[in-house]
């Protein structure tokens, strides 16, 4: 019985510097929308608890 290993990596500099910068920029920004999300649910107590007001919640 044969095993054939179909399964290639693609060559280093396939993928484009662009496309992965383009791909990055877009997963960290849906992390601090999704960050700024959470944070605008809590009280201002609960925020003055961890160190923030909500003034600081549109630079995160």
């Amino acid at each position: 019985m044969a095993l054939v290993d179909t399964t290639r990596r693609a060559p280093a500099g396939a993928i484009p510097t662009f496309l992965t910068s383009f791909v990055l920029s877009l997963r960290d920004w849906n992390d601090a929308r999704i960050t700024r999300r959470a944070l605008n649910k809590l009280s201002d107590r609960e925020l003055d608890d961890i160190g923030l007001c909500r003034a600081d919640i549109v630079n995160i």
